[in-house]
């Protein structure tokens, strides 16, 4: 059943642990939003992108996330790509540069992150367009990508909001990658808090870290989202408990379909 056609208080209830989370991981979560989910805090919105942009680089998470998108479209001789959620563009920048031939939609609900990506190379690429677009509502048509991707992104959404993105991103695309932060066990996570919070007032990035920590999803999540959105939707999850979690959907369909090729 589609998902639109079903209440959004089924999913809505679910803790961020998942379905079978425990007693502890259901205390590990929060709805208070990030400096990045402001509309008014723009300074400190733009420090947290800015620092994302950096630590990606720094760290060798963009070049990890690119080519993981890159495996997915490595038998497609002219992908058309699409990604949702980009932030500061540096993806869809590293895939422009990797691939010859890839044509990129680079996209973000934020009208200012828009504007800021349009004002840079990626405006005048010859084959990117950067636009606004919410990943709960693709104005794009059935299949019209080869891959979809959504990085770092998913935790910012409600659970019934998670899940029009799978419904969404596989409709749009033969295949939807998200790439998020990994849930660790509770009393890991407990740790990891206790060594973040005495600067989350007063560095952005940190403050942005721990709400994030709590926000993030669980692979049994994960799979309840899709499920939830249609069960015809199949996830193929990785990741580990100190790596990037990263996700593969599609449509049962989505091979017999696929606009650029076959895999």
């Amino acid at each position: 059943m589609d998902y639109m056609t079903r209440a959004p208080a089924e999913i809505e209830r679910m803790p961020r642990g998942g379905p079978d989370a425990s007693c502890l991981d259901r205390l590990l979560q929060t709805d208070r939003p990030e400096y990045l989910d402001s509309a008014s805090d723009g300074a400190r919105k733009r420090a947290v992108i800015e620092a994302l942009e950096r630590t990606g680089e720094w760290f060798g998470n963009t070049a990890r996330f690119a080519e993981i998108a890159m495996a997915e479209v490595a038998d497609v001789p002219d992908p058309v790509i699409l990604e949702l959620g980009a932030g500061h563009g540096g993806l869809s920048r590293r895939l422009l540069d990797w691939h010859p031939t890839a044509q990129l939609t680079v996209t973000d609900v934020d009208d200012s992150s828009v504007a800021a990506m349009a004002a840079g190379e990626l405006g005048t690429h010859p084959r990117a367009t950067v636009r606004r677009m919410d990943a709960v509502a693709i104005d794009a048509g059935d299949r019209e990508f080869d891959l979809a991707v959504f990085a770092l992104s998913l935790h910012h959404l409600s659970p019934s909001a998670a899940a029009r993105v799978f419904a969404e991103g596989t409709r749009v695309a033969s295949t939807l990658l998200i790439i998020d932060l990994p849930r660790p066990p509770s009393l890991l996570h407990l740790a990891r808090l206790a060594t973040m919070l005495p600067l989350a007032p007063l560095v952005p990035f940190v403050h942005d870290g721990v709400i994030s920590s709590l926000r993030t999803y669980s692979p049994s999540a994960l799979r309840a989202l899709a499920e939830y959105a249609d069960p015809a939707i199949e996830v193929d999850l990785r990741g580990g408990l100190f790596s990037p979690q990263v996700v593969l959907a599609r449509r049962g369909d989505a091979e017999a379909s696929r606009p650029n090729g076959q895999r």
